[in-house]
Order: C-alpha cells, then structure tokens, then sequence
C-alpha cells in the first residue's frame, strides 16, 4: 500500500491510536534486532509505522497489525536509524539534489544538512532557491543552510553574485531553510565584521543552527573569539587537538570523510582513546564525488571507516544518526527510532561491515539491495542557469608570466598540494628565466584563475606543486571553490588556453588534455557545478578524468578535489585568486615573486 507521509502534528491522532491499539499501523516491522540509539542498547523489539512515522516501539506490535497492515519480517537483521550527513555540499558530487539522493538513498542516507555556497557564488540567491526547491521535491530529507560567505572572504576574491545580510534573513523563513552555512569568514568574525554578525544574528533570532568552519590552527584568543560570534559546530578539524578544542568550547566536532578528505582517524581517538561524551561529535562526508558515491558509498562509508578506527559501532551510529539530529535541533522530528519520529529506517545484518539490504524513507521503502526502488523528482532548471561561463576566448598569451626585468632566475612562491587534506603549502621554487617569462620546472608547473562570471578577460598567473604531472598537459575546471571562477593547470601555454577554451563551450564541467588532445571532458551545464544525468553517467566520466589526471603523471588520491579547492581563499596557506596570490595565513593578497631575486 501506498504511505502518506504527515506532520507529527496531523499524525498525533492516529500515533497515539495505533501505539494504543485502537487503530492499525501501515507497517510493521518485526523479528528483528532494534538498535537504540538513545541508550545504545540491541532490543528484541518491534515497529509500528503510521503516516510515515513511528507510532509504537516496543518488545510486541501484533495489536497494531490489520488486515491492510504490511508486514516486514526483519528475520534477526538490526533495524538501525537512516542515516544522516550533519554537513555536505551536493554539488561537490557533480549532480543536482535529485540525482545525489537517488545515488545515495541505496547507500542508507536518509537526511542531509546541505550548504549550497557553490551554486550562491554563480547564481546568488536564486540558485539557492532552485537547491532548496529541488531538495523539498525527494522522498527523504534534504535541509539547506542558508550560505554565509560569497565571497567567502571580502576583499580577496571576486564573485559571480554576493550574498548579503538581507538575503540570509529572507532565507530564514523558507520552509526547508535549517541555519546558517559554514561561516568561513572566520577573520570577519574575530574582528567583529558587522555583516558577519548580521547574518548569525538573523539565523540565532529565527532559532536556528549557525555552522562553523575554523580553519586556522590558532586555539587561543583568536578561537575563543570566533566561537564567541555563534558558530554551533565546525568541520575544519584535522587532528585530536582540533576535535576536543572544539567539543570544550560547547561546539560540535564534525569529523568528515569525503573523497579527499580523511579526517576521522586522526580525530576519533578524543572519543576512543580520551574519553569524551561522544554525543558531542558527528560524522559528516563534506565533499564527495559522484564516483565515491557510486563506487564506495556515502555515509554509511564514513560509519563504516569510523569502527575500523576503533569506534564503537553503536556510538558511530549515534555519530551519524541522533547526534546530528540533535545538533540541529531536530532530535523529536528523525534521528532515531522512537515514537513520533520519521519512519527512517535500515535493515541490515551487520553492524561493522554495514551492508545496506533494505532502505526505508517516512514509512516507505526506497531501496532495496543496492538499488533505488522511487522516484527522485526533478527541478526544472531555466535557461541561464545553463549558461554561466562567460568568458572571452583565450591565448597563450594571457598565461605568460613575466619575470622581473633583467632576472635570469626568479624565487616563486608555490602552492604545494597535500594529499588528501584541504589545506596546502606555502613553498617556494627557484625557476628558470627563458626570454623573459618564468617557466614551471620538475613538479612546479602553472596554474591559472580564469574569470568566468563577467567575461572580464582577468586571468592570475601562478605556480603548483605535488600533482606529479608530466610532459605536455593542462586540466580545467570551473569547479573552484568558492568563487567558481575556472582553474587551470598545466605544463603548456597553448594547451592550457585550449581546455579553458574547452570548458567555455560546452558551458563549464573538467576537462584533461595531454599532448594537444583532449584525454576526457565531464560536462557540468547547471552552473558550471552540476549535472543533471544520473550519477553513474557522471561517475563514469569522473572516472575517466581521474583517468586522464593519472595518464598526465597523477599519482595522488582523488586529486581532483585538490585541483578544485586551488581557489579557495578560507583554507591556509596559499591560495589563487581572481585579484592575485592570496597568503590565508595572513588573509591578504601577496606577490609571486619573493623581493631580491
């Protein structure tokens, strides 16, 4: 039978009548092993399913079984909460709301807690909207933060639009808003910025969540001082200092484990080795590219990796289920399996190795062994959203860098690269002079931040290290956190100038070219971010783009996200701009050269 997902408000009648046994359930599940994420406790025990909802758990369910009841016999499997991701951006898996919870519904993700800043940097708050609209259509839970920061840091970057006070108080009153994005302005918070302020204020006054992201490793005045401004949680944390500094000051620890990003084992030990109220840290993913997603898994690939760090399995469940819930304030709305809550359950019969066997969404099932059972509506994306890499064609010419006059040999700074971490490298590299430009050389090689947003012609020369890329190549993306401008990097000029050239015409997406051909292309048409095409077609060219990164001499883990985080103007050390070399480490632009070279 077909199940009508209410409010706990239009349920309450009917919850209390089928707990009470005076009215049948629409599911009920049984045999089964129920874990408790409010105790941690295994419990013999039942459920009974209304309007979406949980309306009686407890050691028996036959007196809410009817004649029109269905019947899941769980056949000694647990029934564990959907899962939730406490913080995640959709369009770093290169596909819209809908495509991404149709990749990760069989996966046992039932909620997310979305910041869209991608798409507020090229389209501002009407893209916002098309997420948060797109994101109310599907059949599990998709909240929006609100996006705090485009241009995430002032002053440093320029952006396709910028997000304002104002706005972040309109959104407060959109029925899927749940706070505030990550504020990644953490120097604007420290120092008192009003419109910093303005926005937290809006988002505290309309009683909701404000998310954090301190990426300094500073924890004294400076960290007091940000926690101070209202951040209710913070996901830049990369060690066990980081974690229980953040769980002290009365903050959330996010621990994620995106594509790139592997910063749980390095943070969990403040719970399995220290001791702490694990209630006080959650599992995030943060970034995923759709080729995880499709590949390896979402947050059930983060509880998973979780216990093999040491975690006990029911408190990584927690981690991932009823802390979130809680930190958002929605602990009596999903979370968990209790009464009243969302009917957002998984059957599995593992709890280490997690296999996802049956996916339940609001008293539906969404996913069975593997595979999507509904469907995943779609937004029907306008013309211009389609449209947004503005550009003038480009030359060689334009990713000339000069050399001081009369150097034979210049000292660069250099952006170095580390595997499978956000934060990069402040080097420098002596490099050759040849009739007056600068040359990459060895591992150093250019890379470029091309405007794309007002087809001003701006184009920022600079230098990269770590990728391990040889002979001819260049790659482009206009995934480039957070100003969504376009990257590229490459060994050659006139190859360079090809793949920005590339990505023009096919409306944004990855290109990799080697050797004057082009090895692989992921279209991305919906605000040079997103596709709409299921996520295994993207996956499949993901893939290849890896691909194509190795052929060029790649060797590191999902370097992608490296590439496309090259931009990003928040995270320390050295970071490209569309207004130059910016030190994050001092939060202002910096020269390429080194002074008395």
């Amino acid at each position: 039978m077909e199940l009508h997902f209410k409010s706990w408000a239009e349920s309450a009648p009917r919850l209390v009548a089928v707990a009470a046994g005076r009215d049948a359930a629409d599911l009920v599940i049984r045999g089964g092993k129920l874990v408790n994420v409010q105790t941690r406790e295994i419990l013999d025990w039942q459920v009974a399913v209304v309007n979406g909802r949980f309306a009686y758990i407890g050691p028996d369910a036959a007196h809410c079984i009817g004649p029109d009841t269905r019947v899941i016999e769980a056949e000694g499997r647990y029934l564990i909460p959907g899962l939730c991701d406490g913080h995640m951006h959709i369009e770093s898996g290169m596909l819209t709301p809908a495509e991404f919870a149709a990749a990760v519904i069989p996966h046992g993700t039932t909620t997310m807690f979305t910041d869209p800043h991608e798409i507020a940097n090229v389209l501002g708050l009407r893209g916002v909207r098309m997420m948060h609209d797109e994101a109310l259509m599907q059949p599990v839970n998709i909240y929006t933060q609100m996006p705090s920061c485009a241009p995430s840091a002032p002053g440093l970057e320029t952006t396709g639009f910028e997000i304002s006070a104002e706005d972040v108080a309109e959104a407060m009153a959109w029925p899927g808003i749940i706070g505030l994005g990550e504020m990644m302005n953490f120097p604007g918070v420290i120092n008192g910025d009003p419109q910093m302020l303005a926005e937290m204020a809006a988002t505290m006054n309309a009683g909701k969540t404000v998310g954090g992201h301190y990426a300094s490793p500073d924890k004294g005045v400076a960290f007091s001082a940000y926690v101070a401004g209202g951040a209710a949680d913070d996901h830049e944390g990369t060690a066990e200092a980081d974690a229980i500094a953040r769980v002290r000051n009365g903050m959330r620890s996010m621990m994620r484990l995106g594509s790139a990003w592997y910063d749980v084992e390095s943070q969990i030990t403040a719970v399995t080795e220290k001791g702490l109220d694990p209630r006080n840290f959650i599992l995030c993913t943060d970034d995923c590219m759709a080729g995880t997603l499709v590949n390896d898994g979402h947050m059930n690939r983060v509880v998973r990796h979780a216990i093999d760090c040491g975690c006990d399995p029911l408190v990584a469940l927690q981690m991932a289920t009823v802390n979130t819930a809680t930190h958002f304030g929605l602990e009596r709305e999903l979370g968990s399996i209790a009464p009243g809550r969302r009917a957002d359950v998984i059957l599995t019969s593992d709890l280490t190795t997690l296999p996802i066997e049956e996916v339940i969404a609001r008293g539906q099932t969404v996913a069975r062994d593997g595979k999507i059972t509904v469907d995943c509506p779609h937004y029907h994306w306008p013309a211009d959203a389609r449209q947004t890499v503005r550009m003038k064609p480009l030359t060689r010419a334009q990713f000339e860098i000069a050399a001081p006059e009369g150097a034979n040999k210049v000292h660069a700074k250099v952006i170095g690269v580390v595997e499978n971490q956000a934060p990069t490298e402040a080097l420098t590299a002596e490099l050759p002079v040849v009739d007056g430009l600068v040359a990459g050389e060895g591992d150093t090689y250019q890379i470029a931040l091309v405007e794309r947003h007002r087809a001003t012609g701006q184009v920022t020369n600079g230098f990269v290290s770590g990728f391990g890329y040889q002979g001819r190549m260049a790659m482009a993306s206009t995934v480039a956190h957070d100003s969504h401008h376009m990257i590229v990097v490459g060994t050659d000029r006139e190859i360079m100038a090809k793949a920005a050239n590339r990505l023009a015409e096919v409306g944004g997406g990855v290109t990799v070219w080697k050797d004057d051909q082009e090895l692989a292309l992921v279209e991305l048409p919906i605000a040079g971010l997103m596709s709409d095409r299921p996520a295994a077609d993207v996956a499949a060219k993901a893939d290849a783009m890896v691909a194509a990164m190795a052929e060029c001499g790649c060797t590191l883990n999902n370097a992608y996200m490296q590439h496309s985080l090259l931009a990003l103007v928040v995270i320390p050390s050295l970071r490209i701009s569309d207004l130059g070399l910016v030190d994050v480490d001092k939060f202002e632009l910096t020269e390429l050269f080194e002074e008395n070279t």
